[in-house]
């Protein structure tokens, strides 16, 4: 994973946005070193963080271009697209440029980052962080959630993989969000979605995906999917009460 030999540096924290970066890097085998950015104690929100992203979320990734330029990237789908298409010039991950597959490749990156990642994320915040249960809101997002699960499954249903005959940035840009189905309510996962949850377990095996979804720690979602609903309540109580100091800060600037 870290290299002192890479320029790539990778400031993430074990979330469904962070590890993205994490398993594309280890999938494409390119070197690079990591930061853990603890954001229960909004160090992404640290003026030498902000020096990197100004927008105080994580990921984000420096870099040196060929000429030696430093670069800072953030937003999880515009660094995926800077990683593939200068390191993956082989297309092992990717299709090349002006490709039917490249183009379709970023309209599902493009949709989860403007669609499954906000909308779970929201039944993420009703369901576990919310200092009171709003059942709108819950019952909001997590139908959102399963109406966006029922578009994957449908893709998946034809083909192994959102596009073509590879996993792309598209997939691995969702996977994080699909093995956190748990933490946002979604029951019955298996038997509504079989063939997302069958996409879930093929990804699963890859040795890039499995290695990249453990940084900076270990990730627990696929153990959480196992939890009561009472054990994943119980979980909620530290982080909620961060998640609303936070918002409560926020508030105050």
């Amino acid at each position: 994973m870290a290299s002192q030999n890479s320029d790539i540096h990778l400031y993430t924290a074990q979330t469904p946005n962070g590890i993205k970066v994490s398993i594309l890097l280890e999938e494409l085998g390119v070197p690079y070193k990591v930061t853990a950015i603890d954001i229960s104690k909004d160090v992404q929100k640290e003026p030498w963080f902000l020096e990197i992203n100004p927008n105080g979320r994580i990921p984000a990734l420096t870099d040196k271009l060929e000429d030696g330029t430093p670069i800072a990237l953030f937003e999880s789908g515009a660094i995926m697209q800077y990683l593939v298409e200068r390191y993956d010039k082989d297309h092992k991950v990717s299709y090349p440029q002006g490709s039917k597959e490249y183009y379709q490749t970023q309209s599902w990156l493009f949709w989860q980052m403007g669609g499954l990642g906000p909308m779970q994320g929201q039944a993420n915040h009703f369901t576990r962080y919310a200092p009171e249960k709003i059942e709108y809101g819950i019952n909001r997002y997590q139908n959102e959630t399963r109406r966006l699960y029922r578009v994957m499954d449908a893709q998946l249903a034809k083909n192994e993989y959102l596009v073509g005959d590879r996993p792309t940035i598209a997939d691995f840009s969702c996977w994080g969000w699909v093995a956190a189905h748990g933490w946002c309510g979604i029951k019955n996962f298996e038997a509504q979605f079989p063939h997302l949850n069958a996409w879930l377990n093929r990804l699963l095996e890859r040795p890039g995906l499995e290695k990249g979804r453990h940084v900076p720690s270990k990730h627990t979602a696929l153990e959480l999917n196992k939890l009561s609903e009472e054990e994943l309540e119980a979980k909620a109580v530290s982080s909620r009460a961060w998640v609303q100091k936070g918002m409560a800060e926020d508030a105050k600037k």
